[in-house]
């Protein structure tokens, strides 16, 4: 009778040299390694004026954010705040300095920030954003903003947030957050 065999990692041990309980294959030794997302994005201004998108998607649907999304596999992360440009607000950027670096342990993320400068004034909602406009950085809707993090990230490229942050736990956004 032959021996029924296993569909991938499906054992929770700790593996030989390690530290933490992991999933791993019982028929190969494959580890499966459950590490944080980087979600990369850009403070992308023209002048005086900073780009935001409105959200089409969940979570925080309605609310504003800078252009920002996963990393993708074998891009960097410059170039991965660029197409998340591209891809929520149709606009050409050059990246520039990185703003910031801020955790959010509780959901297994890191986001990086950079300033970018449009190319161009041409923009427009990517499949992602319900609107994208510029705003004067007094006029950013602050109360509206997604995100801890885009608030941080605007707030570092105005020169008044933090470079490194970790993200206020479960309250946010009903309390928990100091801005």
């Amino acid at each position: 009778m032959p021996t029924q065999r296993k569909a991938g990692p499906s054992v929770e041990c700790v593996p030989e040299g390690d530290t933490r309980l992991r999933l791993v294959c019982p028929d190969c030794g494959y580890i499966a390694y459950d590490n944080p997302k980087i979600v990369v994005g850009a403070v992308c201004t023209l002048g005086a004026q900073v780009l935001l998108c409105r959200r089409a998607i969940e979570p925080r649907r309605g609310f504003w954010t800078a252009p920002a999304g996963f990393l993708e596999m074998g891009e960097s992360m410059a170039a991965g705040a660029a197409r998340e440009t591209w891809e929520e607000a149709c606009a050409q950027v050059e990246i520039g300095a990185l703003l910031g670096i801020y955790e959010v342990p509780r959901i297994g993320q890191i986001h990086a920030f950079y300033h970018a400068r449009l190319t161009a004034p041409d923009f427009a909602p990517g499949v992602e954003s319900q609107e994208v406009a510029l705003f004067a950085w007094k006029d950013v809707p602050w109360a509206e903003l997604a995100f801890p993090s885009v608030i941080w990230a605007l707030k570092q490229a105005s020169g008044v947030g933090p470079v490194l942050a970790v993200a206020p736990d479960d309250s946010w956004p009903h309390g928990g957050f100091d801005d």
